[in-house]
């Protein structure tokens, strides 16, 4: 009797098993990659807890489109070890051996990189964008913020605890379906295909692909974080005129004069429409000095003024009543950086790096420098290290003299983080300075920049009724209480009565909305305070952060040559109100209750500021994207030809 088992025959599964045995290896790590980062989507959707997002359907869209996305990566990532796979020889002992090996730092990326997916959006509401790039230069600061926000060592341990896990499944997937009888034609065949992979996923992806609905959040779930660091990382300076749409500029540049002019002479000795002569005729200059002081990631909502029922910035709402508020004033970015850019060179949010941190962005026409041509000394002050985000480069390049915490001994130091000193220790470093100004009879220009109400919100105890590293409210409360303190200590100076202070926020602490740029996560509050010089008063005109300027030299009467965009806006501001944002690569205008949104590609949109939804395409809606144009397409150019330089002398 003929024991020998059967001859299995070629269309057999078995077979089919042994044929395509090393093939099955790279569709398990395949899957596996495309696994754990749908778990991360879904993940997200439930930290974001928006759920309308399911039940309106659009999560169907956004896991497909997301799969479309993981797969177009992996070809990308796991290409290289594809081939690997195919050309090794034929014996399997040895591979086997060595993927054992590669799975550890695959594993261990794939969980780390997702769990970074995650603190970035508790942070920003965002997959990767141009913030993580950025964060790759500030190492310390980023890894001491992840250290001092959170539980390192339990965060470690889970993401040691699932890679192994991940690491235990891949390697059971493998030992399980090895068969090494694949033909050296088959691998052949599948390591071409491999290598071609890589181009058909960059000649197929795109950016664009994840904007499959009006709703940001949707959008963002669809993507892929490693695709979108890449993308951000390749595109962090964009060109103006050759990605956005642009207009006629002689067309642009008329609207963006009467934008900007308003009843202000239209003098035709400027050649640039953001040029003008700004006089008070019959008003004298009032040679006060100015303290603002640009506050870390200050939405208006934490105050009273606008509603808050917390009692979160006593001190902020007592200056509000005897001040100037500002009520409708818009922050231009989500980053500070952003900020620092609109309220020192009052300029537009172009895309790309803030101009702070481009190349060439020296000696340009800054707040600074209409005050150094008046004879003043312009001041910038930092909690943290001017070093970060290019601070010192800009300021100091720009006739700023730079002040940051290495000017402070370590005994007048009460707390420290990773982001900077407390609070109250940057404002006693701004008495010191101003102090020392004042002595020597030279009026000064100081812009002082707090770090305190930043994760990991951490200040010292005993200064609020709410304990420290116990999350964002405390970190208001406190910086309201630094600012309290900071203005009762000025109070008693002999400088006080002849000094305005204005308070302004970089910008507010959300990043994304439901929508692109939601105005209501751009609001920002703004006092002037000056009890002998300016009059309390609520003041409701729709206006942008690169208008604070201008209009804080507005009362001064200050007269100067302008390249400004910004506008006074208790004067040319009250008879055209508007507001201009931005997030990452998208810049918009928000005007009589509608945004546009103008994007790579030369993609315009226009949507009700309220609801997000399309707007009329009517006349209304094309001249305010003609307008918006004018102002990103000029802004554009004046920086990239010069335009923005102080005239040399």
């Amino acid at each position: 009797m003929n024991t020998k088992a059967p001859a299995t025959s070629p269309s057999s599964p078995a077979q089919a098993a042994h044929s395509v045995g090393r093939l099955r290896l790279v569709l398990v790590i395949v899957a596996a990659f495309v696994i754990v980062n749908m778990l991360v989507r879904l993940g997200l959707l439930a930290f974001n807890g928006e759920w309308d997002i399911v039940s309106s359907g659009r999560i169907v869209a956004a896991l497909a489109i997301g799969l479309i996305f993981d797969l177009g990566v992996a070809a990308y990532l796991l290409a290289p070890l594809g081939l690997l796979i195919m050309l090794w020889p034929r014996s399997g002992r040895g591979l086997r051996k060595l993927l054992a090996i590669v799975f550890v730092p695959i594993s261990v990326t794939l969980v780390l990189v997702g769990a970074s997916e995650f603190t970035f959006w508790n942070e920003f509401a965002s997959r990767f964008n141009f913030i993580a790039v950025d964060y790759l230069i500030y190492t310390n600061e980023v890894i001491g913020n992840i250290r001092q926000s959170y539980n390192l060592g339990l965060l470690l341990s889970l993401v040691v605890l699932l890679a192994g896990l991940l690491w235990w499944g891949l390697w059971r997937a493998m030992r399980g379906g090895w068969h090494d009888g694949m033909s050296m034609r088959g691998r052949l065949v599948a390591a071409a295909v491999m290598l071609l992979a890589p181009l058909v996923s960059f000649l197929v992806l795109d950016a664009r692909h994840k904007e499959f609905s009006t709703d940001a959040q949707a959008n963002e779930l669809a993507g892929n974080g490693y695709f979108d660091f890449w993308h951000a990382f390749r595109h962090n300076e964009i060109d103006y005129d050759r990605f956005y749409k642009t207009i006629d500029p002689k067309r642009a540049s008329s609207l963006l004069r009467k934008e900007i002019a308003g009843h202000l002479p239209k003098l035709e000795t400027f050649q640039r429409a953001n040029e003008n002569e700004i006089s008070h005729p019959g008003e004298a200059e009032k040679r006060l000095n100015v303290v603002m002081v640009s506050i870390e990631s200050f939405s208006a909502e934490f105050m009273g003024a606008f509603g808050n029922k917390q009692d979160l910035t006593p001190s902020l709402d007592a200056l509000a009543k005897e001040g100037m508020l500002f009520t409708q004033l818009y922050a231009t970015g989500t980053r500070t950086v952003r900020g620092l850019e609109a309220l020192t060179l009052s300029i537009p949010p172009t895309p790309g790096h803030a101009i702070v941190k481009r190349p060439n962005n020296d000696k340009l026409f800054t707040f600074g420098e209409v005050f150094k041509e008046k004879g003043y000394e312009p001041i910038y002050l930092y909690g943290g290290y001017g070093y970060f985000d290019n601070m010192t480069a800009f300021f100091s390049g720009n006739g700023y003299t730079v002040v940051d915490r290495s000017a402070l001994a370590p005994a007048d130091i009460h707390f420290e983080n990773i982001w900077g000193v407390a609070d109250e220790d940057l404002f006693t470093l701004t008495l010191r300075e101003v102090d020392a100004r004042h002595a020597a009879g030279k009026p000064f220009f100081a812009h002082v920049m707090t770090t305190s109400n930043h994760r990991p919100f951490t200040y010292p105890e005993g200064r609020i009724d709410i304990p420290s590293k116990t999350g964002r409210d405390g970190g208001v409360k406190y910086t309201d209480w630094a600012i309290g303190n900071f203005v009762e200590r000025a109070r008693k100076k002999p400088w006080f009565d002849n000094t305005m202070f204005v308070f302004v926020a970089d910008h507010t602490h959300k990043g994304r909305g439901r929508q692109e740029l939601p105005p209501e996560n751009y609001l920002i509050p703004m006092i002037i305070y000056a009890p002998k010089h300016v009059a309390p008063a609520r003041v409701e005109t729709l206006a942008s952060q690169i208008d604070v300027a201008p209009t804080v030299l507005g009362l001064l009467n200050f007269s100067y040559s302008s390249k400004f965009f910004g506008h006074d806006i208790l004067r040319e501001g009250r008879s055209h109100e508007r507001a201009l944002l931005a997030n990452y690569q998208t810049v918009g205008y928000y005007e009589k209750g509608r945004v546009v949104e103008l994007k790579p590609n030369g993609r315009v949109r226009v949507v009700i500021a309220a609801t997000g939804q399309p707007a009329p395409a009517d006349e209304l809606s094309a001249y305010l994207t003609d307008e918006a144009i004018s102002y990103y397409q000029l802004a554009s150019r004046a920086f990239r030809d010069g335009d923005l330089k102080i005239d040399p002398r």
